[in-house]
């Protein structure tokens, strides 16, 4: 492997990968492998997420977080660990930490209509919660939904061939996957001496799922660990989605591939006033998905370092460390 050290994260063009081209396809595959090898993340365009769906969304999850916080309450499903509906200010917080994230979110499933009866996928997925005040919200996120994972899909191809596998390898196990849309809200803090003092908007973390897709956010925040132990911000054009490693990946691929921790940082004193927001999209498999090491990531230099797991039983040890669940 060679070892690079980006000072910003590689782009690419995602139509390199889905036009026919053998050459660009397959430049595009080691393009994406030097940088899943290296800093965990990429900038791609073309993946068919339009500006104007995006406008949608963020003018609809905007509406949204205005409402009054017993409205949002409403929509709040702390049974289910969160996973859909509305999560208030400060529940979140990352792992190894007890302060909350100054953050609020909603999240948005696989929606329950889409899944064939046949498949018993359909009974481990919760239903979405849809707010009543807003009801162009539900058409425009499923839209959104798809469109990322469809592109989702595509980049876990590009992923397969780079490992060596059949492209389809991710295909039954990311097939209605219990991936999450979470639209969030980095609420305005009017008196930062009110918040305690290590509170962050989100603090490091790696993502717990195979590959995350981040549409671009409102302001500027997020930044990337990099090998060496620089921070190194982490900025996409408006026409890109900037697409990272998660930790399931990373965990398969016995580290091959890198789940980069990353952050949000507060914004300087002056601006604590101000909001931002952010619409990653989480891609998981199926909860059955078997997450061991594969075997071709495996050799005297690089020893198997995790227990084997399914994405399920993964999924929900994280929600525990994160205060989510119970």
């Amino acid at each position: 492997m060679t070892e690079i050290l980006y000072d910003e994260i590689p782009s690419l063009d995602l139509a390199d990968f889905t036009s026919g081209d053998a050459e660009k396809k397959a430049a595009f595959v080691k393009k994406l492998g030097d940088a899943y090898q290296n800093i965990g993340f990429v900038a791609i365009k073309n993946h068919g997420l339009s500006q104007e769906l995006q406008d949608k969304l963020y003018a609809v999850i905007k509406k949204y977080f205005t409402l009054p916080d017993e409205v949002k309450a409403k929509h709040e499903k702390p049974e289910i660990g969160f996973q859909r509906g509305y999560t208030g200010k400060g529940k979140e917080h990352a792992k190894g930490r007890n302060t909350g994230d100054l953050k609020e979110f909603y999240h948005v499933g696989q929606e329950l209509s889409d899944i064939p009866d046949s498949d018993p996928i359909k009974a481990e997925y919760p239903a979405n919660v849809w707010p009543e005040e807003l009801p162009e919200f539900e058409d425009i996120a499923l839209e959104t939904y798809r469109t990322l994972e469809k592109a989702g899909k595509n980049m876990l191809r590009a992923i397969a061939i780079h490992l060596g596998l059949e492209e389809e390898y991710f295909e039954d196990k990311v097939a209605y996957g219990n991936s999450i849309l979470r639209q969030i809200h980095y609420f305005p803090i009017e008196n930062p001496d009110e918040v305690p003092a290590d509170a962050v908007r989100a603090a490091e973390h790696g993502d717990i799922n195979l590959i995350t897709l981040l549409m671009g956010a409102s302001a500027d925040g997020l930044q990337v660990l990099r090998r060496d132990g620089k921070w190194i911000p982490i900025t996409a054009l408006p026409d890109q989605l900037v697409v990272n490693v998660g930790d399931m990946l990373e965990r398969l691929t016995n580290k091959k591939l890198k789940s980069t921790i990353h952050r949000v940082v507060n914004p300087p004193r002056e601006l604590m006033h101000t909001s931002r927001y952010s619409i990653p999209f989480f891609m998981h498999p199926r909860s059955e998905m078997d997450l061991t090491c594969l075997e071709s990531c495996i050799d005297a230099n690089n020893p198997k370092q995790f227990e084997d797991t399914t994405a399920g039983a993964f999924l929900e040890e994280r929600l525990k460390e994160l205060g989510l669940k119970k």
